[in-house]
């Protein structure tokens, strides 16, 4: 019997119906002797131990497309904690890159190394194989000598007709589809005797590293951080200190550590000359729906206080980079205002490159958003409908929290055997929330415009013992100041808008420094995530429409609505102690001709319009190289339909009556411009924005149905305009 190095190697089949190669080939041979022969191998591997010094993954996974990630003790390669190892390739290159617990990160490029020419007899049979005709009738007669106990043995009538099938032979009883074979594309046998392989387009895919956030502007390495010195600099402090010029700033650990004129620190890390430059606080936003995912409106029913904003943080928002770039770095997420009663809010750190979780601010208090006017009132398939109604259903509400609360207690209070023969009391989402409030435990941020309307929600506050935190644009406030004032609640309110809707005819750009002269804590939001690139726009208005200093202007988007947060401890003001969260600008922070060059959270640079010009540049090349591509195919298409039979068309460019296949930017803009046609149909504005309104004007549009007779109606409208124009 021929030795087992004489055999050609090819992958056994999973249920192989040919004899055992030690035995003679025969009818009365079973197929359960090959499962046998690998049963008796599997406890040889299982008595395999991994050598001294090896590592042994931990955790690891391994896709069918060449991708492999592990994490393994760092222990044998001389390295604490774990180290995690991700490999990815294609063809004979492979990318691995490991990254240790101390985020030093090592990449390297692997290339197959061409075996050595045999140089013994007992590896002709590889040569053979390597030499073997690659047209479908060798690959067949392979596929069934491949079966046979011997090479030599003389081929039966069966695997004579097997071989003239070929591969395309259907899959029998006797004889399973072998792995690889034409048509599956899969496994070892991909591409065997096809003649020239294709080539493999994913090599070109892989890259040792991805941006975070995936896609533009993401972040391809590590932020400068670490101990850093700025010299020179204005710093504006907003504390006891003042505006100091030519003065110098210590941050080491994400802490502000020192800020002063003569400060020595010979083991700095990085010095940064600031001359001429101006730093202050990093900019807070009280009013913010940036970064949600899935839209900031539950409103189904009038209390949706279950629901949390911190649950659909969205840290791959492009409007955190372009916030940041304004200097902004701490927001409050607030549920919208389409119900009395909203969601509970979430106040977070702009770190941008860093997951939902890093996003948190650590230690904020807790929030809800409250709403009232006419964002609330609006919907009329749900109670309360009116103004009177939202006041009663509030009131409603929090008496049955304080029930809630108070059976709570008296169950807490029964003895063992008393607790044993009751019910508990049934938990409630909502009211656990609204118990929360009247306990002082959670904030109530409300958005607010009429004067009659803010007074019944702070005496409906009086009467179940709590206090407003902040009154949202609260545009009517300068008419009820003092009792705002008296009661204790912020206003974080508009610099100057009006207009906009009927319930704020009333508002001023005055408003902000009338509540603040009457003594009441204020701050100006944006409730937008374009107006947040410019906050400290909206702090200047303060000096023109109120006469505030700069400092107390600046106030208004930093120290206040730190205050009106309860995280003034930490942040708003720079002072030795706190977190290093500031933004330095090449100029006044209040001048529309200042920009801001660098903004910092936590001692890490976020942003830097050095980076960021050559992030952009990139960005522009990508999209531009995408569009070309895009419109090339669409044009050789439509060009193909031309002359086909499509009529003429430029190349077979085309356009609403015109003739040929449109091109991908005639279908954006045709599909543009019936939806404009489609929101005028139906007496709505042609864009769907509405200021100030926290959401609720474009919820409330894609909540709408659309009969069929009214959309066709729209796009007939729109096709006999766009008709008569080009005529």
């Amino acid at each position: 019997m021929p030795e087992e190095t004489d055999k050609p190697e090819v992958p056994v089949p999973k249920q192989p119906q040919d004899p055992k190669p030690e035995a003679p080939k025969s009818d009365a041979s079973t197929p359960t002797d090959a499962p046998a022969a690998d049963a008796a191998a599997k406890p040889a591997a299982a008595d395999a131990k991994p050598a001294a010094g090896s590592a042994t993954a931990k955790r690891g996974s391994v896709s069918s497309d060449g991708r492999a990630s592990g994490i393994f003790d760092g222990t044998p390669f001389g390295l604490e904690g774990d180290i995690r190892i991700a490999i990815a390739g294609s063809g004979d290159r492979a990318t691995m890159t490991a990254e240790c617990a101390d985020g030093t990160r090592v990449s390297f490029t692997l290339t197959r190394a061409k075996p050595d020419a045999p140089k013994s007899d007992d590896a002709k049979p590889d040569d053979a194989r390597a030499e073997a005709p690659k047209n479908d009738d060798a690959k067949s007669t392979a596929g069934a000598d491949a079966s046979k106990p011997d090479a030599t043995e003389p081929a039966t009538p069966a695997a004579e007709a097997k071989s003239d099938a070929g591969d395309d032979a259907e899959p029998s009883a006797d004889r399973p589809r072998r792995r690889g074979a034409r048509g599956e594309g899969r496994g070892e046998g991909r591409g065997e005797g096809r003649g020239d392989k294709k080539p493999d387009d994913r090599e070109n895919l892989w890259k040792d590293t991805l941006p975070v956030p995936f896609g533009e502007f993401g972040r391809t390495s590590r932020p400068l951080a670490g101990t850093v010195l700025f010299r020179n600099a204005t710093i504006w402090t907003l504390g006891p200190a003042g505006t100091v010029p030519d003065c110098d700033m210590l941050v080491r650990d994400g802490k502000i550590v020192a800020i002063g004129t003569t400060i020595i620190a010979p083991t700095v890390e990085n010095v940064i000359d600031a001359r001429g430059m101006h730093i202050t606080p990093g900019l807070i936003d009280c009013h913010s729906h940036t970064g949600i995912s899935g839209g900031v409106n539950e409103g189904t029913q009038a209390n949706t206080a279950e629901v949390w904003i911190g649950d659909v943080i969205d840290p791959t928002d492009i409007n955190w980079q372009r916030q940041l770039a304004g200097g902004l770095t701490a927001v409050n997420q607030l549920h919208g205002s389409a119900n009395p009663i909203g969601g509970r809010n979430s106040v977070v750190k702009i770190r941008w490159g860093e997951g939902a979780e890093a996003f948190r601010f650590e230690g904020a208090p807790a929030g809800i958003k409250f709403a009232l006017g006419e964002n609330v009132t609006r919907p009329t398939s749900r109670y309360p409908t009116s103004r009177m109604g939202v006041a009663t259903y509030l009131d409603d509400s929090f008496t049955a929290a304080r029930e809630y609360r108070a059976a709570q207690k008296a169950y807490a209070a029964l003895d063992a055997d008393a607790r044993a023969r009751t019910l508990p009391p049934r938990t409630d989402l909502e009211l656990e929330t609204l118990a929360e409030i009247i306990e002082g435990t959670r904030l109530v941020h409300c958005h607010s415009y009429r004067q009659d309307e803010i007074l019944m929600l702070l005496r409906t506050a009086e009467k179940f013992g709590f206090r407003i935190a902040t009154l949202q644009h609260v545009l009517e406030g300068y008419k009820v100041a003092p009792e705002i004032a008296a009661h204790g609640a912020g206003a974080s309110s508009f610099s100057d808008w009006w207009a906009y809707k009927i319930e704020v005819m009333d508002a001023i750009p005055w408003n902000g420094a009338m509540l603040r002269r009457a003594g009441v804590l204020v701050s100006f939001n944006s409730d937008s995530d374009e107006l947040a690139r410019r906050m400290n726009m909206e702090a200047a208005k303060a000096v023109r429409y109120g006469g505030l200093s700069p400092e107390e202007a600046l106030k208004l988007v930093t120290l206040n609505p730190a205050k009106q947060l309860r995280i003034d401890g930490r942040v708003g003001s720079l002072e030795p102690g706190k977190d290093a969260d500031f933004a330095v600008w090449n100029g006044d922070p209040l001048s529309a001709f200042t920009r801001c060059e660098e903004t910092w959270v936590d001692g890490v640079r976020r942003y830097a319009r050095a980076e960021e010009a050559e992030l952009h540049a990139a960005a522009i090349k990508s999209r531009g190289e995408l569009l070309a591509k895009a419109t090339a195919a669409a044009d050789a298409r439509g060009g193909a339909g031309a002359e086909s039979g499509g009529g003429a068309g430029g190349g077979g460019r085309g356009f609403r009556g015109g003739r040929g296949r449109p091109t991908l930017l005639s279908r954006m803009l045709e599909e543009r411009e019936d939806t404009i046609w489609l929101r005028i149909a139906r007496g709505l504005p042609p864009i769907p924005t509405i200021q100030g309104d926290c959401g609720c004007g474009v919820v409330n549009d894609q909540n709408a149905i659309v009969p069929a007779a009214e959309a066709e109606a729209a796009s007939s409208a729109a096709a006999e305009i766009t008709a008569t124009s080009s005529n």
